[in-house]
C-alpha cells in the first residue's frame, strides 16, 4: 500500500511540474533582414556579421535583402516579425532620417524595436563622372549653381538621400535628385552617365575611382577615410554643416526577451574583435564600435533628434 502511495504521489508530482524547456535561443537558423540591395554596404555589413555569429551560436545567420521605400519596407518587415531572437534588423543612419522624412511610416523606430549593438560607421562617398568638369566639392558646387537643375545625382536609402537635400539646401544648388533602390545601383548610374553625381559608399565605388572611372570629391566623415585618404571631408571642404557619419547597427523586435538582446549583444561585440572581422571591415572603410544595448538605443534617439533638425530647416520629404 504504501509503495502505491508513493507511486501516486510522484506521478501527481510529475503533473504538477512545469514543463521543461525544450528549445532555447536561438532554436533554429536566424534571419538578418537588410533593407538594402545585396551589394551595398549594409548588406556586407551583414554578411560580416553572419558568419562570427553563426559560429558562436551555432545555427546559420542568414542575410534576408529587402530593399525598398527608402530602408523602410524591410524595417516594417523585421518590426512585425515574432519577437523570438529570430529575426534582426540590420539597421543605419537610413532609418534614423526616414523618421522625419517620412509622413507617415508603417512602424516606429523607437517604440517597435530593441536596441543590441551599434556595429560601426562609415561615411558617404560623393563620387561624380569623370566627365564633369569638377575636382572638388566647391567645384560641384559652383557648377551647380550656373546650371541650375541641369545636373543629375543620385542617393539611395533615405539616409543619403537626406544629406543630399542637405548639401542642396546649404549650397543653395538644385539638383535632379534620383532615388535608386542600393548604392551599387548609384554607382553603376554614375558610370552609364545616366546621372552626374551619386552619394554612395566608399567600398563600392574606390574601385571604380582608382580605375579612372569615376572621380571621389569629398567624403561626408569628420576624419578621412582610411581607404581613400587623398580624398578631403566636407569639412576640410568648406562645408562643415554636411558632416555625416553613417551608423550600422543590429536591433530586434521590441519584446524579444533582454536575455536573448543581451546574449546577442555579447555574441556580436565579441565578433567585432576579431582580427578577421576587423580586416574585414578596414577593406569597407567601416570603423567598428560594439556598444552595450541601452548606449545604442541612447544614440538612436539623439541621431533621430539630429535629423529631425535638419530636416525642418531644409525643408526635405521623401517623395
Amino acid at each position: 500500500m504504501t509503495a502505491r502511495i508513493a507511486a501516486a504521489a510522484a506521478a501527481l508530482l510529475l503533473l504538477a511540474a512545469p514543463p521543461a524547456r525544450t528549445q532555447s535561443w536561438p532554436s533554429g537558423p536566424v534571419r538578418i533582414i537588410v533593407p538594402f540591395a545585396a551589394g551595398s554596404t549594409t548588406d556586407t555589413v551583414g554578411r560580416v556579421m553572419a558568419a562570427p555569429l553563426a559560429a558562436a551560436l551555432g545555427v546559420p545567420f542568414v542575410v534576408d535583402n529587402r530593399p525598398g521605400a527608402g530602408a523602410n519596407l524591410g524595417a516594417e518587415l523585421a518590426a512585425r516579425a515574432q519577437p523570438d531572437g529570430q529575426t534582426l534588423l540590420l539597421a543605419n543612419i537610413s532609418h534614423a532620417t526616414s523618421v522625419s522624412l517620412y509622413d507617415k511610416l508603417n512602424y516606429d523606430f523607437v517604440r517597435d524595436f530593441a536596441p543590441v549593438t551599434l556595429i560601426g560607421s562609415g561615411a558617404y562617398f560623393l563620387v561624380v563622372h569623370p566627365s564633369l568638369p569638377v575636382k572638388s566639392l566647391k567645384d560641384l558646387v559652383e557648377l551647380a549653381r550656373s546650371r541650375p537643375t541641369s545636373l543629375n545625382i543620385g542617393s539611395a536609402g533615405a539616409g543619403s538621400y537626406l544629406w543630399v537635400e542637405l548639401m542642396q539646401s546649404l549650397t543653395g544648388t538644385k539638383m535632379t535628385h534620383v532615388v535608386y533602390k542600393g548604392t551599387p545601383q548609384v554607382a553603376g548610374a554614375v558610370l552609364s552617365g545616366e546621372i552626374s553625381a551619386g552619394a554612395v559608399a566608399t567600398v563600392v565605388a574606390l574601385p571604380q575611382v582608382k580605375a579612372g572611372r569615376l572621380r571621389g570629391i569629398a567624403v561626408s566623415s569628420t576624419q578621412r577615410s582610411v581607404m581613400a585618404p587623398d580624398t578631403a571631408t566636407v569639412r576640410e571642404a568648406g562645408f562643415g554643416g554636411l558632416d555625416a557619419n553613417v551608423w550600422y547597427g543590429l536591433l530586434v523586435p521590441a519584446a524579444t526577451p533582454r536575455d536573448t538582446v543581451n546574449r546577442l549583444n555579447a555574441e556580436a561585440v565579441s565578433a567585432l574583435k576579431l582580427p578577421d572581422v576587423r580586416t574585414r571591415f578596414d577593406s569597407m572603410d567601416v570603423r567598428p564600435v560594439g556598444s552595450a544595448p541601452d548606449a545604442f538605443g541612447a544614440f538612436i534617439r539623439e541621431d533621430i533628434a539630429r535629423w529631425a533638425k535638419i530636416v525642418r530647416q531644409s525643408g526635405a520629404k521623401a517623395e
